[in-house]
């Protein structure tokens, strides 16, 4: 139809293999999501809300999509997982036992002149990266070993005086550091910093009408802690033995200072996350057993292993005992995409002692009581919905010279899973469409699409995502076929009305993928 005539068809990528010059910057990836419905600036009439967003029509059904994939892998392929969804506000001392309330903050440095906030950390975090390309461009010039070892002896020497200093909680240490290095604002090149502070990164709000009686509330900062306050509950309703999970999707909420990078990070953002509770001394086996799980998860989706890779932490957390990330390619570099941790038995311990009430698990095979230990797998929704956006989005070259941008969405986490274009809006076709589209829907995310030209019609669809368009054309009243377009290869085959769910199910089936876990 219309320009897909073109052949032999040689694009320069494929599904499996993305672009390594994905999408130019984060700046054309937001202009491209808004301008398909995808992700919106929130209260964008009065001028927006800074590292706040709204997900419009194709965006919150890419999110459902994301949201089913993991929900049926985490809860509905393991009788051992339970699902939750606990309430948003908690009582105010499930943060004080969590320690959240003491240690959930940043540290911040101003600069002087130009009044702008940064976090200390990612300061001197950037400093390092700088020190790695050097690193990297000296290796790759053959330059001479001492320029080379210098710069690695240097890099070495700064994430040691980092790691110190936070390990020590020496603010001071971290400002000497940023001085010493002659680290300048990112935007004006101003060195005239301020001391370094903390902020907590807690919303706080009050229940009440009356501030003045009201205990004070917090919009909790993870979905973790439901699970936790919940253990005991779900575990004898649902008559579990150990080990077993509780996995929940929720909002939370940070009072992020230096939110960036688009939806990267967020004040009010997504988590999906499995807390799994198991035996005191078994915590390092199923921490192992996660993070190949997740992982594998992850790849299933077909963005390509390339933009994977696992990152130990040097720096635990208050409440674990090993702690892992898998970091994605953004456009911007490797960043945290999920973290998997084993927790120890810290929040239950410390819930059991501010409630003062046994979060424990009695063992019937011991005839023991214990205060089982938690292995956590925890991914922003919003950053996945970025991973798969950024890699999906492609500009191609085609045999004749011409290009498409095309976002090439997993099909199983398209918005809009097939189009059905009537050729022209007259001669019975757009009935035939019409009925076509009443037998789909119940099954499938499907739309119908009678504007503009065949050609115009496809380009939309393959930018917007569709998978699969299905053309109904004049011949389909004599031979009751219609053509089936793939987005991918851009590959048409006629195929029969009767025939088409049934095609759709087998090439669009979360099933299939399921089964490769």
């Amino acid at each position: 139809m219309g320009e897909e005539k073109i052949k032999p068809r040689q694009l320069r990528i494929s599904y499996f293999c993305p672009m390594t010059n994905q999408a130019a910057d984060l700046k054309d990836i937001a202009s491209y999501a808004k301008k398909y419905g995808y992700v919106f600036p929130s209260s964008e009439i009065y001028d927006g809300l800074s590292a706040v967003y709204d997900y419009g029509q194709n965006g919150v059904a890419l999110k459902d999509n994301i949201k089913r994939y993991w929900w049926k892998a985490m809860v509905q392929l393991n009788g051992d997982i339970e699902g939750l969804d606990a309430a948003i506000f908690m009582h105010p001392t499930t943060w004080k036992a969590s320690g959240h309330v003491d240690a959930f903050n940043e540290l911040l440095i101003d600069n002087r002149d130009t009044q702008r906030r940064y976090r200390a950390d990612w300061l001197i975090e950037n400093y390092i990266a700088e020190l790695n390309a050097k690193i990297g461009k000296a290796r790759d010039c053959e330059r001479a070993d001492t320029q080379l070892k210098g710069c690695i002896e240097q890099r070495d020497r700064v994430a040691e005086r980092m790691i110190a200093a936070l390990e020590k909680d020496d603010l001071e240490a971290l400002r000497r550091l940023i001085t010493d290095l002659g680290i300048a604002d990112p935007i004006s090149g101003s060195k005239n910093w301020t001391d370094v502070r903390r902020f907590n990164l807690m919303f706080a709000t009050q229940l009440s009408a009356s501030a003045d009686s009201s205990p004070d509330l917090y919009l909790r900062p993870e979905t973790a802690q439901g699970a936790f306050v919940n253990f005991l509950n779900v575990q004898k309703t649902a008559r579990q033995k150990l080990p077993f999970g509780i996995a929940q999707i929720g909002k939370a909420f940070r009072n992020e200072i230096v939110a960036r990078q688009f939806i990267f990070r967020m004040r009010e953002f997504e988590q999906m996350e499995l807390q799994y509770f198991v035996r005191p001394g078994e915590a390092l086996k199923y921490y192992e057993e996660w993070r190949e799980k997740r992982m594998r998860w992850h790849l299933s989706l077909g963005l390509g292993p390339a933009h994977y890779r696992f990152r130990d932490h040097d720096k635990l957390a208050h409440y674990a005992d090993a702690a892992s990330d898998i970091e994605f390619r953004f456009p911007f570099g490797f960043k945290e995409l999920e973290g998997i941790h084993a927790r120890t038995d810290f929040d239950l311990r410390n819930h059991q002692k501010y409630a003062n009430k046994k979060l424990q698990f009695f063992d019937p095979v011991s005839n023991q009581r214990h205060v089982p230990h938690v292995v956590e797998t925890s991914v922003g929704l919003d950053r996945l919905f970025l991973a798969v956006f950024s890699v999906a989005l492609q500009e191609e070259t085609l045999a004749d010279g011409s290009t498409r941008t095309v976002l090439r969405l997993p099909h199983i986490l398209a918005p809009i899973q097939a189009a059905i274009l009537p050729l022209v809006k007259k001669d019975g076709l757009p009935e035939i469409a019409r009925s076509l589209f009443g037998d789909l829907k119940y099954d499938f995310n499907v739309t119908l699409d009678d504007k503009d030209t065949i050609g115009r019609r496809y380009r939309r669809q393959d930018a917007v995502g569709t998978p699969y368009c299905i053309t109904i054309d004049h011949d389909t009243r004599q031979d009751q076929s219609a053509t089936l377009r793939n987005r991918d290869t851009m590959e048409q085959e006629r195929v029969p009305l009767t025939r088409i769910p049934s095609l759709l199910a087998e090439r669009i089936s979360m099933k299939a993928q399921l089964r490769k876990l």
